[in-house]
């Protein structure tokens, strides 16, 4: 029986095993943070606690009277800033990166009573006031067993403090942290409101243009006219008719103006017969050939119908001006809650939004009524515009 020597890299290295590991200092940087997180968390809960008790039970009391709903809207106003002072404090001991909530706004509110009823359902505030109201307790526990553990527990203090702290890191995010989805939506309706203010005022400007500039303008050549051949009728028979001829042109360019100003509102075609034969109609005064291809089993809502319409007008437009093509199709559809509607020709291709205001002004309209607007266009083409609509049935 032979027995084998153990090598000297073996014996280093059961040496090694056998060592004991290093020696580590349990309380670092962060551990130390998270134990003054906690100790400050009595004096920080008694302020907000009798903030809360104090002047948000002496505005609910006093709103019998005049001055009770102003107050209780300033203390809510009041707890937000405390809520800041929190978000701060856990930022700067415990680590936790909480974004700030949307101030309210102060502009565009509609005076004071409109300002007073929005501060008053501010959910920031009240979800503030909340996380005041229910941390004294809180605050007593941790500020107690902190202490205690310092003289008493010091060898597992870390891991008290780390587990008391994580539950403060919860109550921060859940009560202080503003509602992503929530705040993203604001934003979006914010700005789509603007998009939408913008829209009508510059639709009504140039309703007022048109009116000014074309058929306004011919029905005073019309009436002047119109004066001067009855000047003439009994002198000039000849040369009243003649001017009553004239007159007869301008008339019916006049009423072809006025058809043409009406369709760009809201074409009867469209009222009538929906998006199948208003669509036909606008592609039969394309420039070049275009299939028009509608597959919807019953008409969406009237503002849906007719963004969907002067959306493709718009689009055919663009083919019949820049795109040099030979051909165009107009797909519409509904897949689930969504209208669908795609515009596709096999022209030069290089649409897209930074060639001029149209795509970008067609994007903004449609994202204003929660749609999608995507341009594909590499140089050379083809174009695919697909635009994106939700669905709403129609009011019968």
């Amino acid at each position: 029986m032979t027995e084998q020597i153990p090598s000297a890299s073996a014996a280093a290295a059961g040496k090694d095993t056998d060592r004991l590991p290093p020696a580590r200092f349990a309380y670092d940087r962060h551990t130390w943070k998270e134990i003054a997180h906690l100790l400050a968390n009595l004096p920080a809960a008694l302020l907000g606690f009798v903030y809360v008790v104090t002047v948000l039970s002496v505005g609910a009391f006093l709103t019998v009277t005049v001055i009770g709903f102003p107050l209780l809207a300033a203390g809510l106003l009041g707890a937000r800033q405390l809520g800041r002072l929190e978000r701060a404090r856990a930022r700067m001991l415990l680590g936790v990166r909480v974004d700030e909530p949307s101030p309210l706004p102060r502009r565009g509110a509609g005076g004071f009573l409109p300002r007073l009823w929005m501060a008053l359902k501010d959910p920031v505030g009240w979800r503030t006031a909340l996380y005041d109201f229910i941390r004294l307790p809180w605050g007593i526990l941790t500020f107690t067993l902190t202490l205690t553990s310092l003289f008493v527990l010091w060898p597992v203090l870390p891991f008290i403090a780390r587990g008391l702290a994580n539950a403060d890191r919860a109550m921060v995010r859940g009560l202080l942290s503003p509602s992503d989805e929530l705040e993203r939506r604001i934003a979006e309706l914010e700005s789509d409101r603007g998009v939408v203010v913008d829209t009508a005022a510059a639709d009504l400007r140039r309703i007022e243009r048109d009116l000014h500039d074309g058929a306004q303008a011919r029905l005073v050549n019309l009436a002047m006219g119109l004066g001067l051949a009855k000047e003439k009728l009994l002198e000039d028979p000849v040369y009243a008719a003649a001017m009553v001829d004239e007159a007869h042109g301008e008339v019916k360019l006049a009423l072809q103006e006025l058809r043409d100003l009406a369709r760009g509102i809201h074409p009867a075609v469209l009222t009538d017969r929906g998006l199948d034969a208003a669509l036909s109609s606008v592609a039969s005064r394309c420039t070049v050939p275009v299939k028009v291809t509608v597959d919807l089993a019953a008409r969406p809502a009237e503002a849906i119908e007719g963004i969907a319409y002067f959306t493709v007008s718009e689009l055919l437009q663009n083919v019949s001006k820049h795109s040099a093509a030979k051909s165009a199709s107009v797909d519409v559809w509904r897949s689930e809650d969504r209208l669908l509607i795609q515009v596709a020709d096999d022209g030069r291709g290089g649409a897209g939004f930074d060639g001029g205001t149209g795509m970008r002004g067609l994007a903004e309209r449609l994202g204003a009524v929660d749609g999608l607007f995507v341009v594909d266009s590499p140089e050379g083409g083809p174009t695919v515009v697909t635009a994106e609509l939700p669905w709403r049935d129609r009011q019968r």
